[in-house]
């Protein structure tokens, strides 16, 4: 799969209608792709569980849920964005749809030991329901989230799906290193409640990372990624997560 391909196609659907089927073999072509995706850590035990939306709060008009579920860790939920990203860009590529969908619930909070985290509603859609012109999606201009030169990357990155458009993440291009952080914006925070905020822009940053990997590979960029803690709680205004030291492949 192209990964950078299904960035200029993928799109939130907040409501699911003329759905087509999603088959006993899509179903297992997806699960055979999860079992191949990376992990941003990989020392976090996670599970990822395919279910009828029907068993989860999910009420969108979607087939099915993706369920993800994960050991408390550092870094355990950007660990998931960062996983949840890969398999919404693969989705993309087999014309499912897809809604990130924080405040959903599953039967089961638990399972084997990891917590649930979020979940995924998935839906059949024909080719035409999907985004046509991406630079038509609502995005901060590239000064709120980039400084320095943007290696052809930032233009495209910035369309890195968040919870209520939030786009938590600021990028420093100093000499051959990428500064990524966790950017609060003050007074910025959607729909989202209050105490919600860090949860989900820490999922937010997982799906940021996966997406600015994706467009630095493509610009035919090699890099050496350092992932810092984030400690920090949510009255900071910025937060290191991490650094991409880049070189253009010889």
């Amino acid at each position: 799969m192209d990964c950078y391909k299904q960035i200029f196609k993928r799109k939130s659907f907040h409501l699911f209608r003329d759905t087509g089927v999603i088959t006993d073999q899509d179903i297992q072509k997806l699960q055979e792709f999860i079992e191949s995706i990376n992990p941003l850590y990989a020392d976090i035990k996670t599970e990822i569980r395919v279910v009828p939306e029907n068993e989860t709060t999910c009420k969108r008009g979607g087939q099915f849920c993706l369920l993800f579920y994960s050991e408390r860790k550092e870094g355990y939920l950007q660990n998931i964005g960062y996983l949840g990203e890969q398999i919404d860009l693969y989705l993309a590529s087999k014309n499912i749809g897809t809604l990130w969908f924080g405040i959903g619930r599953p039967k089961d909070m638990q399972v084997n030991g990891m917590d649930f985290v979020i979940m995924i509603s998935i839906a059949k859609m024909s080719e035409e329901n999907f985004r046509k012109d991406v630079f038509k999606a609502k995005r901060k201009p590239l000064h709120e989230i980039w400084r320095g030169s943007t290696l052809g990357v930032a233009e495209i990155a910035r369309f890195a799906p968040s919870a209520c458009n939030t786009q938590p993440w600021m990028v420093e291009n100093i000499g051959k290193d990428l500064m990524v952080y966790r950017f609060k914006q003050p007074g910025k925070r959607g729909i989202m409640p209050v105490d919600k905020v860090l949860y989900y822009n820490k999922i937010d940053i997982g799906i940021f990372l996966f997406i600015l990997e994706c467009c630095l590979k493509h610009e035919g960029y090699a890099y050496r990624r350092i992932l810092f803690a984030d400690t920090a709680d949510d009255s900071v205004l910025q937060t290191l997560i991490a650094k991409y030291t880049y070189a253009l492949r010889c």
